[in-house]
Formats: C-alpha cells, sequence, structure tokens
C-alpha cells in the first residue's frame, strides 16, 4: 500500500475536474473491480494509507449483497474485460466474498493484494483462480519485520512457498520502498532461484523520507539493481519498473494504449475501489475524501474518476513523460491541483527525480540494443507480461 498523511482538501476544487462531457465513466475496453473485502487487518503496519483518515477497519462487514454486484456489472460493465483485485484491510480474512465472487463471475480474472500471512487457508481452487498474487513484503527480513512485526518476513516466504504450485498465476513481491538503508541484496534475494516470488514490483514511498542522503542511497541501489537487469539477454531479471520503463521507452504507444493517454495508475481511466460499504473511489489511498467518491454499487450509479490530469500539473514538460505518462495521479492532485507544497517538496518532487534518474541510467545501456539482442522469451515478458495490469508500472 501507497502511505500518505493528512491532507485537507477541498470538495470544489477536486468536483471542478470532472469533465462533464464525457459520459462514458469507464475509458477503454478494460476494468479493474478492486473489491474491498474488509477494511479490517490482521497486521498494524506502521505505515498503512488506510490508517489516514481513520479508514484501517471502519468498515469490517460487506454493506451490499452479490445480486446488487452484478446489477451493477451488468449496468455499467457489460462488454468490458473485467479483472477483479480482492484488496482490504486484509482481503482474505473475507473469504466467503471472495468465493462467491469468482462463482458469480467464472469468466472474469481476478487477483490477490495480501500480507500473505493467512493465505495458507484459502481453499485449493480459489488459488488455483488467482492470476496474480500481489504479496506485501517490504526487503529485507529486518526492514519488513520492523514495519509489519516480529516474524512477518519468514511467515510471509514460508506460506508462499508451500502454496506456490496451487497459485494458477504469477507470484509479484510489492514492496513500498520506505527504507532508505534497504540494499541492492535485499531486493535481489526476493526474486532469486530459491524465491517464491516470479517478478517484484516496488513503489517509492508516499511520505517524507528523502531527506539528507536518503536519495543518493537509493539511486546507488537503482543502479545496482539496473546493472543487473542489463547484464543478461537469455534471461529477464524480472523487476516490473524496470521492464516497464523499457518497454515504455521502446515502444511509447504501450505506454498510451490501455489508458488513453493517461496516468499509468489507472485511476483517470478505468480502476473502480469498491469500499464494503459499496461506494467507489478511483484510488485506494483517498478512500477518506468524499469529493472522490464515483460511484455506489447499492444504488448502482457510477460517474467519471475526479482524478484527472490538468494544466496545473507540470508533466507534460518532464522529460520523463513520454514513457512515465504522468506516475501517481493521487501524487499529482495533492501536490499540484491542492497546492500542498510540504507534500509537493518533500514527496512528489524526490519521486519523480528518482524516476528520471531510472531513465537516464537505462539510456546510458542502450536498451535498444539489449533488446534486439534479447531471446524471444525475454521480448515477451517485457511486452507483453499481465502484471503490468495490476500495478503502476512506474514506482
Amino acid at each position: 500500500m501507497h502511505t500518505i498523511r493528512p491532507v485537507h482538501f477541498s470538495p470544489d476544487a477536486a468536483t471542478a475536474q470532472v469533465p462533464q462531457s464525457d459520459l462514458n465513466p469507464i475509458v477503454g475496453g478494460r476494468v479493474e473491480l478492486q473489491l474491498l473485502t474488509t477494511l479490517k487487518c490482521n497486521l498494524k503496519c506502521s505505515y498503512c494509507s488506510l490508517g489516514v483518515g481513520e479508514v484501517l477497519g471502519s468498515q469490517v462487514h460487506v454493506a451490499y449483497d452479490i445480486e446488487q454486484l452484478s446489477a451493477f456489472v451488468d449496468k455499467h460493465l457489460q462488454g468490458k474485460e473485467v479483472y477483479v483485485t480482492f484488496y482490504g484491510g486484509e482481503p482474505t480474512l473475507n473469504q466467503p466474498l471472495m468465493m462467491e465472487v469468482m462463482r458469480r463471475f467464472p469468466r472474469f480474472r481476478f487477483q490477490l493484494q495480501t500480507n500473505a500471512t493467512l493465505i495458507d487457508n484459502l481453499p485449493h481452487w480459489v488459488l488455483g483462480r488467482l492470476s496474480n498474487v500481489l504479496a506485501s513484503i517490504d526487503g529485507g527480513e529486518a526492514i519488513t519485520d520492523g514495519y509489519r512485526g516480529r516474524g512477518i518476513y519468514r511467515q510471509v516466504i514460508k506460506n508462499l512457498k508451500e502454496v506456490r504450485e496451487q497459485i494458477g498465476g504469477s507470484v509479484t513481491a510489492r514492496v513500498t520502498w520506505s527504507n532508505p538503508d534497504t540494499s541492492f541484496e535485499e531486493l535481489d534475494k526476493l526474486v532469486s532461484e530459491d524465491s517464491p516470488f516470479d517478478y517484484l514490483y516496488w513503489q517509492f514511498v508516499a511520505d517524507e523520507m528523502y531527506a539528507d542522503d536518503s536519495m543518493a542511497k537509493r539511486q546507488a541501489v537503482l543502479v545496482q539493481l539496473i546493472d543487473k537487469f542489463f547484464s543478461r539477454t537469455d534471461v529477464l531479471y524480472p523487476l516490473i519498473p524496470l521492464m516497464g520503463m523499457v518497454r515504455n521507452k521502446l515502444f511509447p504507444a504501450r505506454a498510451q494504449e490501455l489508458y488513453a493517454g493517461r496516468a499509468q495508475c489507472r485511476v483517470s481511466t478505468h480502476l473502480l475501489n469498491v469500499m464494503p460499504s459499496g461506494e467507489i473511489y478511483p484510488c485506494p489511498d483517498m478512500l477518506y475524501d468524499p469529493a472522490m467518491k464515483m460511484g455506489d454499487i447499492q444504488s448502482n450509479w457510477l460517474k467519471k474518476s475526479p482524478l484527472q490530469p490538468t494544466s496545473a500539473m507540470p508533466c507534460e514538460g518532464c522529460e520523463a513523460y513520454a514513457w512515465c505518462r504522468g506516475n501517481c495521479m493521487k501524487n499529482m492532485h495533492v501536490g499540484y491541483v491542492l497546492q500542498d507544497t510540504r507534500y509537493r517538496v518533500n514527496v512528489v518532487e524526490p519521486i519523480c527525480e528518482l524516476i528520471r534518474f531510472m531513465g537516464r541510467e537505462i539510456d546510458k545501456r542502450q536498451p535498444q540494443a539489449w533488446f534486439e539482442q534479447a531471446t524471444l522469451p525475454v521480448r515477451r515478458q517485457v511486452m507483453e507480461c499481465e502484471v503490468y495490469e495490476y500495478v503502476e508500472i512506474m514506482p
């Protein structure tokens, strides 16, 4: 999960951005229906974004039923390719909803975003239906346990190894890169041969963690990761942010085709976060802001996401825009539309600089020449990895 600190929102500023002339709330032919099965969690991670606005634990039971969800799908998502992400809180605390949705919508794709401490309790057939599991882990053992609790790192690895063969699709390490002392070795270990993870995805923490030498520390690790990525053409180093950046740089149309040229975090186009109450929001980090509400399952209505690119955001003038496409729309909105100067200076601008740094380092290693030498299996993974559809790609 992302990390955010409290921000005072102006409903008028947010709702004024909704394009009134655009009648279709969903842009394109795909929808990610992110169902928050509960806002309860069995862990107390120190950086949890749902802690903002007292969201965490505020809704334990799902207020809508499967018939209401089906009616919403029939009315608003008909003809779309739908993939469901079970989210929380900790989504596995509400197994009955997960199973009911899987049975009712057998043609949908399914992803689970989980802390993986309870994943070994899921039925085999449920695990077999998952196209991807995003398992939260924070790097190495000491850092993970420091944020999540003693023994959590080993429990997550143990559980995933036990169920790995039962999971129908891929398993992705979902890292919130919070600690500037996170090392190359810690991240590299997550995709080693004896790891249960197929891919590593990280996101730079959206919190004030970039002061002093923390930027230089992160950049040093990024150089090592990028060096290893380009060291071989016969085997892919499966780091989603690097894969996505290389793809977008070499084939910029791919950065636009699924998102109509808008932000790849999907909140402007086709990401629907359904609260246990049935209320729908575009961004899982802004569930506490009433101005962000864009629909409701029980009342069966949906409108355009209020999180849209605006002229207040400096993205189009950035060197990374062609392949980044605006990164995190929540960060851009808070930093530039709501003009939260402290958040912009201490969070948004450092993250953008890290992304630009990655782009420059990738260019130094001649990605075009690397891709031309890559084997067909490596090329296919870079071009078509399914995990791209479940994460923001840009970290």
